[in-house]
């Protein structure tokens, strides 16, 4: 048995919505284990998102006005989107737009390690599934940073997880959202 088949997520954390108006924000808060420099090559570097992240880049995303593809991970048909960065002030902040939703990543050095915080406007509907499959990638980035991969396990892949239900209606309870 693989360390893959042996994952369940823990419980919803470290999540909560911002509204303004009809905009709403995912703001996801994980603390990791490495120094932010190690981190922000796992959330900029090709190589290391395409073991966690839910979306293959074709370039680096670690410097401002760099001009990267981003392929939506097991879509249905490839979602390719073209995404500028707008904002890398390594190993601290990074903002860029993905498939027409503003994410934002700031790292934070804490202790010994580093506070990932992620804001991301996201359609209200999905908000509980965003926060869910946000926090499968961020245990599977986790595990990668500690030298413990258990693979990528993204889109469809992470409803397939063991814990995956339960996890998303501990969102929508928590957002005070039906689940979808």
């Amino acid at each position: 048995m693989t360390e893959h088949a042996q994952y369940t997520p823990g419980p919803a954390r470290g999540a909560h919505v911002e509204k303004d108006g009809e905009r709403w924000t995912l703001v996801l808060v994980r603390e990791l284990h490495h120094p932010p420099e190690k981190v922000w090559r796992a959330i900029t570097q090709p190589e290391h998102l395409r073991e966690w992240a839910p979306f293959d880049a074709d370039g680096n995303l670690d410097a401002a006005g760099a001009t990267v593809k981003l392929t939506t991970v097991g879509a249905p048909t490839p979602h390719v989107t073209e995404t500028k960065v707008t904002r890398a002030d390594a190993p601290h902040l990074l903002e860029y737009n993905w498939g027409g939703f503003d994410m934002r990543w700031q790292l934070e050095a804490s202790g010994d390690g580093t506070r990932l915080t992620l804001w991301t406007n996201i359609d209200r509907r999905f908000i509980a599934m965003g926060a869910a499959g946000w926090h499968v990638c961020f245990d599977v980035l986790d595990r990668m940073l500690d030298g413990r991969p258990i693979g990528r396990t993204a889109g469809p892949d992470a409803m397939k997880v063991d814990g995956w239900q339960r996890l998303h209606a501990e969102y929508a309870k928590q957002f005070g959202i039906e689940m979808r």
